[in-house]
């Protein structure tokens, strides 16, 4: 039997996706139009279909080098994310103790401070040490996606029986092998959802970037697009087609490993 609150929480459901999906629509609709019928009507279907916008975004963006870039960077921050953090945590919950529960805490407190606040110190740091590149940039990344990512491996760890790590032991692994070979490959769906996560901010990050390597050359999508939409403030069917080419990667990840995200979410808070 239906409760009388379900309708209601349906009809409500409905007008969320709408809203939620309005932006797209507004985005991907109007990326196929030109800028007169951009300023005719914004909700009104193109007149005729054409890619013509997405043909000189691409070329104008130098998509493929800018792309590039925000890949490598993303993919070796993301991969040193997951190694550094998953051993971390499987440190912290292992070994029980003061020292133990305090260096977590401070992990965990470590996720309230604003990015902002230390921006300043930490680009002067990295500069006085000639750091302000790639490997800056990674290193920078490593700092703030390991509060959240150790967070949430710490939840999957203590649900793991320690009666694992003993077996494997009395086997001859030592410590590293335990994790690597025994826990690592338990830890698949947290593992997504730190990768996805993680991937997703720094993918779409623009202020770290803009501080530390904005170069001709070197920029990342989201810096890229900053400087693209400045100069196409006017053109707004170029500037949303380009808009649109930036985030469809993230999507196409985010589409494919969403079940692994929720799903590892779940165990990373509740256990």
């Amino acid at each position: 039997m239906r409760s009388k609150y379900q309708f209601p929480v349906e009809i409500l459901g409905v007008v969320l996706g709408i809203i939620w999906l309005a932006p797209f629509y507004l985005m991907i609709v109007n990326s196929l139009k030109t800028k007169r019928e951009i300023f005719t009507d914004v909700l009104k279907l193109p007149e005729e279909l054409t890619l013509d916008n997405y043909f000189q975004a691409f070329e104008e963006l130098d998509f493929i080098q800018t792309f590039f870039n925000s890949l490598l960077i993303t993919v070796i921050s993301v991969a040193i994310i997951i190694i550094f953090s998953s051993m971390a945590a499987y440190a912290l919950s292992r070994n029980k103790s003061k020292t133990s529960t305090i260096l977590f805490m401070l992990f965990v407190a470590a996720m309230l401070i604003p990015f902002q606040s230390v921006m300043i110190p930490l680009v002067t740091v990295f500069g006085q040490i000639e750091m302000l590149n790639r490997v800056g940039l990674i290193f920078m990344y490593l700092g703030f996606g390991s509060s959240l990512s150790i967070f949430l491996f710490h939840g999957s760890l203590n649900g793991i029986s320690k009666s694992l790590d003993e077996a494997a032991t009395i086997d001859g692994c030592n410590k590293f092998q335990v994790f690597w070979y025994i826990i690592f490959p338990i830890l698949k769906p947290i593992t997504v959802t730190v990768a996805i996560l993680n991937i997703i901010y720094i993918w779409n990050d623009y202020l770290l970037p803009s501080l530390v390597i904005n170069q001709e050359g070197l920029q990342t999508i989201p810096l890229k697009m900053f400087f693209f939409f400045g100069e196409y403030t006017k053109q707004w069917h170029l500037a949303l087609a380009g808009l649109t080419i930036a985030i469809i990667p993230v999507i196409i990840v985010y589409f494919f490993a969403q079940r692994e995200i929720i799903k590892g979410i779940s165990e990373g808070a509740v256990k």
